[in-house]
């Protein structure tokens, strides 16, 4: 995508994003997630398609469970590798632009006291998964809604690597959904299980959680 095409996504009609913003928070309201085909700003969405192909192999850490004292890594659990978005590339502030302006809206249209944001590149090779979990740490309210945008450009349905949502632990079906570039995914951290497929070949996607400011006493959380 050429440097023109980008800004002028950067410059772009501020009713393109709160129309999807509105669409978001009617879908949470009436559901409790949202999934939304290929809606990420074209813009936005290769520019960080394009940055993460970028990244070497030695930016990425091995993911884990938990946070913390309690982090763990186990690759009976998950086998994707991750890095942590900071905003120090021009993508990585892009992006993180664009969840402050969505953690903006929500706040004002559903009242959900968000806090802080804290995202990651994910990387799953051939054969990588994590198996069905929730977000939202036991025991713990402070990640209330959680984000996943792909980076996958012509993704077919025969690759595998899906993304299954269940609405609650009976459910044994879910809804899969295919990590297409440009495709959002915003869920109540606490409310759905979930996990992803084993995919034939490369997949990448940036995972998010807006926290809300549990803060007591000395303990600051989320940390700064």
């Amino acid at each position: 995508m050429s440097i023109q095409h980008i800004t002028k996504g950067l410059q772009g009609d501020n009713s393109l994003d709160e129309t999807l913003f509105s669409l978001i928070a009617r879908d949470l309201e009436e559901k409790g997630y949202s999934v939304r085909p290929a809606a990420l700003p074209e813009y936005l969405a290769y520019s960080l398609h394009d940055y993460q192909q970028t990244m070497s192999a030695r930016e990425y850490e091995a993911a884990g469970t938990g946070r913390g004292d309690d982090y763990l890594k186990n690759e009976f659990v998950r086998t994707d590798e991750i890095c942590w978005i900071t905003g120090e590339s021009a993508a990585g502030a892009e992006w993180l632009s664009w969840t402050g302006r969505l953690q903006q809206y929500l706040n004002r249209r559903l009242f959900l006291g968000l806090f802080s944001f804290e995202s990651h590149f994910a990387h799953y090779r051939p054969g990588d998964f994590y198996k069905r979990h929730y977000d939202a740490f036991r025991g713990e309210t402070n990640r209330v809604l959680s984000v996943v945008v792909y980076l996958n450009p012509a993704w077919n349905p025969i690759d595998g690597g899906e993304l299954v949502m269940y609405e609650g632990d009976l459910d044994t079906d879910g809804l899969k959904v295919v990590p297409l570039l440009g495709t959002i995914v915003v869920f109540l951290s606490e409310e759905f299980p979930h996990e992803v497929l084993p995919a034939k070949r490369d997949r990448y996607s940036i995972a998010g959680w807006y926290r809300v400011n549990t803060s007591i006493d000395n303990k600051i959380d989320p940390p700064q």
